[in-house]
Parts: structure tokens; sequence; C-alpha cells
């Protein structure tokens, strides 16, 4: 058997009674013939509790020093899941991330990987001890400082490990039964996914499903690591997140009939995200170049824009609206700096609007079948859903609708393509569904 590596999140080592339950099922995979490497993340809260810790002592806590003291939290929770593993009669080894050779850049709190040298937690391995190692963070390849990687970390640190030891998979442990049609807080007929390929999770992930990160994701994709999620409070099946076992169309090559036909529905789920805000800038002058001007500006200031929308332009007047969103936490500073703007470009005036929220329907197989924009459309109309935005790609089409309508568009979507199962109520054991 070769090396799986595991990841459980704050919920699934939440206090001594978790992370006892936890270490229990580490030690049976180990004792199927499984080398086993854990990560772990911080225990339930902690992080934001360290977060809020560290505001009450500095309005602006320096980075360098912000990132040191985040990184407890995680060796908190790898030093006691080793506590309990070596109880149960076996051996385990904690490590820091940058202990496990996680190796990043300088970007303090949201570095990105540049490499992992795992070479002590191979020694680990070869000596027949369990890894533990902290999520979340890292060493600065340049400036030797420890970082940490922002958000979906530990999810992160988990596939760069399982890519740089060659592990068959990467386990995600969650408190929900793997990836489902819609968030099962708002549909609580949900179902549950059994395989779906990483362009699909990647679309239902930026799209708002909190089930993993999209770095996790696009970092998976990359290396060909099949992701498995399950729930650390249940031994059901869970979603398996894996490209290797399809052919040229699509199709499962192998799998029982259950997946064959998830990979043939046209929809895959249903996703939604409430941290957005949307920004509109009015009577742009309609110009060549002014567009370029005010996203160079918000570029510059390190924001995302996710959906851009551009009206006709006036004809009697010569200028035009044009709207984005973009992180709900990013929207004073992208406000600030457009304003600045405002005498170069000529602009009318800013609108700012953080009462909004997107819901994305994700399906590789809306390539191929038309209506599908005419059925989720009519759908929300029935439901009495206004649409202020619409983003489309090849297997996703988003909508911006009023933060209030988030939940009835996601019901009204998932009832309207029949993702649904009636005789099954999906289930959050931790209450977070991360």
């Amino acid at each position: 058997m070769g090396i799986v590596v595991q990841k459980y999140g704050g919920s699934s080592v939440a206090d001594a009674h978790r992370i006892k339950q936890v270490a229990q099922r580490i030690v049976a995979t180990q004792k199927r013939g499984n080398d086993v490497v854990v990560v772990v993340s911080a225990m339930g809260d902690s992080t934001d509790e360290l977060l809020d810790l560290a505001t009450e002592v500095s309005p602006l806590p320096h980075p360098r020093e912000l990132d040191m003291l985040l990184t407890a939290g995680e060796r908190i929770s790898m030093a006691l899941l080793a506590m309990a593993i070596g109880n149960l009669g076996l051996e385990a080894r904690s490590f820091t991330g940058s202990q496990a050779g996680v190796i990043t850049d300088s970007a303090h709190g949201k570095a990105k990987i540049i490499d992992v040298t795992p070479g002590r937690i191979e020694q680990a391995l070869e000596a027949g001890a369990i890894a533990i190692v902290a999520g979340f963070q890292g060493v600065s390849q340049d400036s030797k400082d420890i970082t940490t990687l922002g958000r979906g970390g530990s999810d992160t640190t988990a596939v760069a490990l399982a890519s740089a030891l060659q592990a068959e998979v990467c386990e995600i442990y969650t408190d929900v039964d793997g990836v489902f049609t819609a968030d099962p807080r708002i549909v609580p007929i949900a179902r549950r996914i059994p395989k779906i390929s990483y362009e699909e999770m990647l679309e239902m992930a930026a799209s708002g499903a909190k089930i993993l990160h999209v770095r996790c994701v696009e970092y998976a994709r990359r290396h060909e690591i099949p992701i498995h999620v399950r729930s650390s409070y249940s031994n059901q099946p869970g979603t398996w997140v894996d490209q290797r076992h399809r052919d040229h169309l699509g199709r499962s090559n192998t799998g029982p009939q259950e997946e064959i036909d998830m990979e043939h529905a046209i929809i895959s789920g249903v996703a939604h995200d409430r941290s957005e805000s949307k920004i509109t800038v009015v009577g742009v002058p309609d110009k060549v170049g002014e567009a370029a001007r005010i996203f160079e500006t918000v570029a510059a200031a390190q924001i995302n824009i996710d959906m851009i929308v551009q009206n006709v332009s006036a004809a009697s007047t010569g200028r035009t609206d044009i709207s984005f969103t973009l992180p709900r936490a990013d929207g004073q500073t992208a406000m600030a700096a457009l304003a600045r703007l405002k005498d170069e470009v000529g602009y009318d005036s800013l609108l700012y609007d953080d009462g909004i929220g997107k819901v994305s329907l994700v399906g590789a197989g809306m390539r191929t079948h038309p209506g599908v924009s005419a059925r989720l459309f009519s759908a929300l109309a029935a439901a009495g859903v206004n649409i202020e935005m619409i983003s489309t790609s090849e297997i996703r089409i988003s909508v911006v609708v009023n933060e209030s309508d988030v939940d009835t568009a996601v019901s009204a979507a998932h009832a309207a393509f029949e993702l649904g199962d009636e005789d099954v109520e999906a289930v959050v054991y931790g209450g977070t569904g991360r």
C-alpha cells in the first residue's frame, strides 16, 4: 500500500474528544497497510480568536508578527494529535510547516508554495511513524521567516505534500459527507456527488462552495492528485475529485453506476457566495483606454475582480456605466483608489452596494445541452428573484441578486434541474460545512 495524506479541518479537531476520534481514524488507516501523513488545521475557531487578540493589542499588527502568532494554532493541534496517537500505541511525529519542507514566497498572510522538500517526513515514514504536519504555514525562501498561506491554506498544504510524496490520494476530512449539489443548510435534500471533475470543482469553489478552496483544487489538477472529500464524523463514501479515470468524452471508465449517472448529469450543482460587493462607475466617457485605466487602478491595489458589465453607451451623452463585483473586504479600498482617479478619467460618480449575493449553476453537461440558461432564468423569475448581473463560462452560469434573495435563488435553481434526493437528508455534523 502507498502513502495516504489526510487533512483534518478545524471542526474535526475542535476539542480533546474530537482529536481522540481523529487519532483512531488515522491509526486505522495505518493498520490497513498505508503510510500516513496528516495535515491539521487549528482547533475550532482558534485562528479567529488569535486574530481578535492581535487586533486588541495592535489595530494594525505587523504582518510578520501576525504570521508568527497565527501559526501557533496549527502547532497546538499537531502536538495534541501526535499525543493522542501515541496513547493508541503508535508513534507519531509532529512537524511545523517549515520542518516539513514547505517553502513559500515572502508574502505574509497570503504566501504561495514554491517548493516542498519533505525529507524529514520521509524519514519519519521510513521509521514506521505517522507524520503530523501543521497546515496553513511554511517558510519564506528568501527571508527564512515563517509565513501563512491564507484562505484554504491547510487544504493546499495537504495537496502539495501529496504531490511531493507521490501519495496515492489526498483525503480532505470536513464536517459534511462530501460535495453536495447545493449547500445542505439551504437545500436539505441536496444530493451527494460521488465524483466530480477538477474543472467542475474549480468552478464550484470559485463560485462560493466552501468545501474545497480554489488553490487546493488548482494544485491537485496541475499535479494530478486525486482528492477524496469525506466527513470525519461518519464513514460515508464521500466525493472523489479526479480526472484520471475519464475518457476523452468525459465518461467514467470505471466505478459504480451511481458515479456514471452523476457524470452524465447536465448540472453538477448550485453554488452561492455572499462575500462579494458591487461597484458601479457611473458616466464613464466612452473613449478608448478609459476602462483599462479603471481596472489598472483596481489591479494596482491588489484586488481581484469577478464579474464585469458595461452598459451600451448613451448616444446623447457619449458616456457609459461600468459595474463589477469584488470581495466585500476590498470594497472600501477599491472605492478610495477609484475616487483618486475621478479627475483623470472624468466619470460622474461611484456607487457601492454590499447587499448582493452570487448564485452559480455549474455543470460540464451544459456545453452540449441548449436551454440551460432559459430554464435557470425562468426558475428565478417564477421565484420572484431579480437578476442584476450575469456572467458565463463554458460550464458555469453566474447571476448577481439581492443578498436577501440568495436562499430563494439557490432553492429555485436546484429544484429546476431536479438535483435533489427526497429520500435522503444531507447532514452537516459540525455546523460550518468546512
